[in-house]
């Protein structure tokens, strides 16, 4: 798992040993980041995890800190040192604002296949209608449903807002039967592309960036934990604590 993490794109395996001089105000730091790049945009979020640090948005990227003084600045992810493993900082975080985003969803601007009897568990999943790993994880939705799984699709054309997967999705939320527009897209069929007032997807897309999603298919569990890529339904339903 080390190396894994390692490997990943700025993350920090340190000890911090630097002395900081006495802590700036936000609006100094902000001041000391202009006059290093006044061409980009900063926001400070607040105290982070780390003694001497606080997190700083850049542009739309939030995965900065700075040193409370303004003199160093790094990005990436912050692992906390526990007992037998490295947890991610801001999963933690990001955890509580998806389960309460998934709390706060309109069951009707979901497209909704729901569990065969008793429904026993319920996962939300964050789908792009061209990507060929979410096309194949929508093959498991009869598995799962057969399991005691609902499953929710929240749109998110990886593409951006306006490209043809976006179309394809606006497409499949205003159809007549989203279910079957959205399962004959996921079986390659072509269809006439629909428009309709007040469709979800653009907001579901950007509700996606906003809680960390970067790929699909993105499955987000009732309690905030999100489960990236392609998974089997029997290899859902354990992670769920169900029998497969």
């Amino acid at each position: 798992m080390l190396n894994n993490l390692l490997k990943a794109k700025g993350v920090f395996v340190c000890v911090l040993l630097l002395s900081c001089s006495a802590p700036a105000n936000d609006t100094d730091i902000l001041e000391k980041l202009k006059a290093a790049r006044a061409d980009l945009e900063y926001n400070i979020i607040g105290p982070s995890e780390v003694p001497g640090f606080v997190e700083l948005q850049i542009g739309n990227d939030s995965n900065f800190y700075v040193s409370s003084d303004g003199k160093f600045l790094f990005d990436g992810d912050v692992y906390l040192v526990g007992e037998g493993d490295f947890s991610n900082v801001k999963e933690f975080k990001l955890n509580d604002a998806r389960k309460q985003a998934i709390i706060g969803l309109d069951f009707e601007d979901l497209i909704v296949f729901e569990a065969q009897g008793q429904r026993k568990a319920t996962i939300n999943v964050f789908t792009d209608i061209d990507c060929g790993f979410c096309r194949k994880l929508h093959k498991e939705v009869p598995g799962l449903n057969k399991l005691g799984i609902e499953v929710r699709y929240l749109a998110f054309p990886r593409a951006g807002i306006g490209s043809k997967s976006y179309q394809k999705a606006v497409t499949a939320w205003c159809s007549d039967n989203p279910l079957t527009a959205l399962t004959d897209y996921k079986n390659g069929v072509d269809k006439q592309i629909l428009e309709c007032d007040e469709n979800p997807v653009a907001e579901q897309y950007q509700l996606g960036q906003t809680l960390g999603i970067s790929g699909t298919p993105a499955i987000v569990l009732d309690d905030g934990t999100l489960v990236p890529g392609y998974r089997t339904a029997d290899a859902i339903a354990k992670i769920l604590d169900l029998p497969g």
